[in-house]
């Protein structure tokens, strides 16, 4: 991931942009190091955005969204990684900021809004599973376009809205974190509402297996478009 922003970055390629603005920052200095990674993909491509873990009280992106990022980059997907402020509140006001920004700036950026997909890990998926729910609008945005899909990884939600995109789960049995039994369950519960919704269950598999790589869990996911959308 390092060598490939290096490599981005010598290239004239911006490789991080800031979402709030200077008088934003000025006023809360916290949102100073807010923003998002671009591993680029293929110009006026589907768009990802990808929350990492860390239990709201830290950004484990190196290890945890930049992996997914450049996975799906490779495949030709424009993939962002939020660094957000710690805390379930200003996170999920960060990603909806996050939003807002690139729908305002998709031009530019030469990247495709439409159906564009949240993805994350542990606190990462909440912050997915809770913006593709309530919207941009709850957390103190206007409001913009729900996502097409939501991929999240090991965590344990109990709240279905009834308002759920598409989603697709994973977690393994021996996650002392996140229970594989809440995320069928909550599964369960947008496919009772007449939502596309799955869930892969690996047995053995402790929190944070990420891309999966060396596990029982590597290459299960594969992402391909058809009509715009993210599948499996």
């Amino acid at each position: 991931m390092a060598n490939y922003l290096r490599d981005q970055a010598a290239a004239g390629n911006q490789i991080f942009y800031d979402i709030y603005t200077e008088e934003e920052k000025a006023e809360d200095p916290d949102k100073e190091d807010t923003g998002l990674f671009f591993f680029r993909g293929e110009p006026g491509a589907k768009t990802a955005i990808v929350n990492a873990g860390g239990g709201f009280m830290y950004v484990a992106a190196m290890h945890d969204s930049f992996p997914h990022a450049l996975e799906l980059s490779k495949g030709g997907y424009n993939a962002f990684v939020l660094i957000y402020r710690p805390g379930a509140d200003t996170a999920c006001e960060d990603l909806a900021r996050a939003i807002a920004f690139l729908h305002e700036n998709a031009e530019e950026l030469q990247i495709d809004m439409t159906d564009y997909s949240l993805w994350g890990g542990s606190a990462g998926a909440r912050m997915a599973a809770w913006l593709g729910s309530y919207g941009t609008a709850a957390f103190g945005e206007d409001s913009w376009p729900a996502p097409g899909a939501v991929i999240m990884q090991y965590t344990g939600l109990s709240d279905v809205t009834g308002e759920e995109p598409p989603t697709y789960a994973c977690v393994g049995t021996s996650d002392g974190i996140a229970s594989y039994r809440s995320m069928e369950d909550y599964i369960n519960r947008i496919q009772a509402n007449g939502t596309d919704a799955e869930i892969e269950v690996f047995d053995g598999l402790r929190h944070g297996f990420g891309l999966g790589e060396g596990t029982i869990a590597e290459g299960s996911a594969e992402i391909e478009k058809e009509n715009g959308r993210y599948l499996r």
